[in-house]
């Protein structure tokens, strides 16, 4: 085995979230979008003894697994929608196996495993999209959707994705239109000129209520592309162009409803979206949506899980590891626009909801004033530094972290406070597995776990988990 080797193999044993190992005599090689059984061309991009990586040149059989003969037109281009070649329930099987096992070894002692549940919906179900503008050849035609896999630059139209409503897909294809026949140039991550960044779509799916947010440099930010680009070096009117942006949606024939048409701006350098102004070109700035029940205004920024009839089963999941709640109090933390707090309240005798998010809280508050919730408090700050204040603590600590898990230094804080019961919900299954090792070194145990299928179609999953405190420690 040496780097640069380009061979042959069968991807064999898989974990989570998408790697899978080729065995060979001289060693293993790891591989990064792995389809257990597949045969690829793969080269050998690092090596360290008997253990080396790779990265898949061209898959030469798919696998056994692999009975799915309608896949996306963008498969295997771009980053998403790994397991869309394999039945739906192969998929569930396959993370359930992985998740398993991961948990497994990160909990370092048996655990009930209540089964992963599969999604209500396997495609049409996102209720978000944040596509990028750019190329997907250097000096080629505008472009919007999402990222070439295995590439920080280049992207790819995904105007037949089919995670998302075809409302989206529209939207999509009239955007993109729009500025191409414009000439209006994307905004360029090295040379930081253009003007094009993002289009965020956000559809509900009960409500089928839909927003629109089209984010760009700022005016004054804007700088014109190079002499020699494709794209115009003329001063770009913004009124008109977004004016004219606004009459090309609002012309379009929609299933959904068309609530609010936005306008963002940043001249952050970071390829993230970071609103540093919002206009609201047409109607309102928020849609609704409906949950367990309850109903949701929900912000262009705004967290909210992104399969609402998915969200609906893992809430209820959440809820039976709650159990009764009658006369306790129940913190919430990293709680969004509050959707698990409202949803608990119902039984809980106080639930308190902590979001570093200004937008968040304001919305959480609203809804909750709206669905007529007053048992429910709404605290806007850091969970590393909110607890400190409050001299109530909790009966129950649900746990909804961001994608990396909670910070080292705020998960040793909430041990401290020795609540019996935490609940813990993850869309990354990773970040749970390490915070589980620190969880055990403060004295909490895996006692059961189970997961929902939220993401059909990728590699990824939601986990619950539920951690009692032990006796001795």
């Amino acid at each position: 085995m040496k780097k640069g080797e380009i061979a042959v193999g069968v991807i064999g044993d898989t974990v989570f979230p998408d790697h899978g190992y080729i065995e060979r005599e001289d060693g293993r090689v790891l591989i990064r979008h792995a389809v257990p059984g597949r045969v690829v061309e793969y080269r050998i991009t690092k090596r360290r003894g008997d253990r080396g990586e790779g990265t898949v040149l061209r898959v030469v059989a798919p696998s056994p697994l692999e009975t799915e003969t309608t896949p996306c037109i963008h498969t295997g281009i771009c980053g998403g929608c790994l397991y869309q070649t394999l039945p739906y329930e192969t998929q569930v099987q396959l993370k359930e196996g992985q998740i398993k096992t991961l948990l497994q070894t990160a909990a370092g002692r048996p655990f009930v495993w209540d089964g992963m549940f599969g999604s209500p919906m396997g495609s049409r179900y996102r209720m978000k999209m944040e596509y990028s503008f750019g190329d997907a050849v250097q000096g080629g035609p505008l472009t919007l959707g999402m990222h070439k896999r295995e590439s920080h630059y280049d992207i790819v139209t995904t105007d037949g994705c089919r995670l998302v409503h075809e409302d989206f897909n529209r939207i999509l294809r009239a955007t993109l239109r729009y500025f191409s026949e414009r000439n209006i140039p994307f905004y360029h991550k090295l040379r930081h000129d253009g003007y094009l960044r993002h289009l965020l779509v956000r559809r509900g799916t009960h409500s089928e209520e839909i927003l629109a947010d089209l984010v760009t440099v700022s005016e004054g930010g804007y700088q014109a592309p190079p002499e020699g680009s494709p794209f115009t070096r003329e001063p770009l009117e913004i009124e008109a162009l977004m004016e004219g942006w606004k009459q090309c949606l609002l012309a379009l024939t929609l299933e959904g409803k068309l609530v609010g048409i936005l306008h963002t701006v940043t001249d952050s350098v970071a390829d993230a979206i970071l609103d540093q102004g919002t206009q609201t070109l047409y109607g309102r700035p928020y849609f609704e949506e409906e949950l367990s029940g309850l109903r949701f205004q929900i912000r262009p920024f705004s967290f909210f899980q992104n399969n609402a009839d998915g969200a609906a089963l893992l809430y209820e999941k959440v809820g039976d590891y709650v159990g009764d709640t009658g006369g306790k109090t129940v913190f919430d933390l990293y709680s969004g626009t509050g959707t698990i707090a409202q949803l608990v309240a119902k039984a809980a005798e106080k639930t308190v909801g902590v979001e570093i998010v200004k937008e968040a809280v304001a919305a959480a508050r609203e809804n909750a004033r709206r669905n007529g919730i007053t048992n429910c408090d709404f605290i806007e700050g850091d969970v590393l530094k909110v607890l400190d204040d409050r001299e109530e603590l909790p009966d129950v600590m649900i746990l909804d972290p961001p994608r990396e898990g909670v910070n080292p230094k705020a998960l040793r804080k909430l041990m401290r406070y020795g609540v019996p019961k935490i609940i813990y919900v993850s869309c990354k299954p990773s970040s749970l597995a390490r915070d589980l090792k620190g969880l055990r070194e403060g004295g909490y145990e895996l006692e059961r776990a189970l997961a929902v299928d939220m993401f059909p179609q990728t590699s990824g999953a939601e986990v619950v988990a539920l951690l009692r405190k032990t006796e001795n420690r």
